[in-house]
């Protein structure tokens, strides 16, 4: 199955994106709403439904085959329902059929975010060529996906390689999704923000508290920052490890918000990862800032529409 051109839909904590993608992976139309993550579940679908048709009103948009969804996590797309931990009013929402009656009945594929953006990075970016990767978004959360035997694997509901929710510290502090000392609660952009203001680092005068004013501060010197990011950098490391132990993976590609943060999280992420993956097999594993950049999750939502339905895996993007 050849499919020229796909929407995308990328929908995460802070903001709703949806896209017309070309066979190259190029964003032919775009359109942005922020997310009202505290509002009622239908203030949010009204949210999606205003992108998508934006979207729509394109000309483009007659020659549009299928949709792809990439959302924060959890997703089931078995179910076709999402229920993401900063989206507190979709709970078990059913998006897939919902984006369906938007569409006027175009196919639709969910993924989780993670696994929008590792098949982004397989396609196009960091991880191309690589039989065996893991692909990371660090930004308002922590997703991941997983490249296995040269193929994305999504698994059954379109979660794994979730690598945000993998706890690191058995005593740590509770997390959103209900455990305790998750990757996503030590390593997240909030998270670093909370953290570095915890221990007392002072915003500058315009008051920002963003991880990127924490990172600018690290990069200035200011050692509650950047124990912040180091911390982080540890979490992430053991995540990263300890994946890398399972399946045995050949990279680790990290992008999101707070990878712009470079050396201040790459510097410390290395030297964690050298302690943390001892064993023979994992001490080779390549750490890679991702390529694809903000549009990644649109991208790989459309790359995930291409391949459509788990039982139509000869289906290709473009050529």
């Amino acid at each position: 199955m050849h499919i020229d051109r796909v929407a995308a839909l990328d929908i995460g904590g802070t903001k709703i994106a949806g896209a017309l993608v070309d066979g190259n992976g190029r964003i032919l139309v775009r359109a942005q709403r922020p997310t009202p993550a505290q509002e009622d579940g239908e203030s949010v679908m009204r949210a999606v439904e205003e992108v998508l048709a934006e979207v729509a009103a394109s000309p483009l948009w007659s020659g549009a085959t299928a949709i792809g969804i990439g959302s924060a996590g959890p997703v089931d797309a078995s179910a076709g329902t999402v229920s993401p931990v900063n989206v507190p009013g979709w709970r078990g929402f059913p998006l897939v059929e919902r984006v369906r009656e938007a569409t006027g009945g175009l196919p639709v594929t969910l993924v989780g975010d993670g696994v929008a953006m590792t098949a982004a990075e397989h396609w196009q970016g960091a991880a191309r060529g690589y039989d065996n990767a893991l692909c990371m978004v660090v930004s308002t959360g922590v997703g991941g996906g997983l490249v296995l035997g040269g193929k994305l694997h999504p698994g059954p509901t379109g979660n794994s390689g979730h690598i945000g929710h993998i706890s690191v510290d058995l005593d740590g502090d509770l997390c959103p999704c209900g455990g305790r000392g998750c990757v996503e609660r030590i390593a997240s952009g909030p998270n670093i923000a909370r953290r570095a203001l915890e221990g007392g680092w002072q915003p500058g005068p315009d008051g920002d508290t963003s991880a990127a004013a924490v990172a600018a501060a690290a990069r200035a010197g200011h050692p509650v920052a950047i124990a912040s990011f180091e911390r982080a950098a540890q979490a992430l490391a053991a995540g990263i490890a300890a994946t890398a132990t399972l399946v045995e993976i050949g990279i680790a590609v990290v992008g999101g918000g707070v990878a712009n943060a470079g050396e201040v999280l790459f510097a410390p992420l290395r030297r964690s990862l050298r302690d943390y993956a001892t064993l023979s097999f994992v001490q080779r594993i390549e750490l890679a800032p991702a390529l694809t950049g903000t549009d990644a999750g649109l991208v790989g939502a459309a790359a995930a529409a291409a391949l459509g339905s788990r039982d139509e895996e000869t289906a290709t993007i473009g050529g």
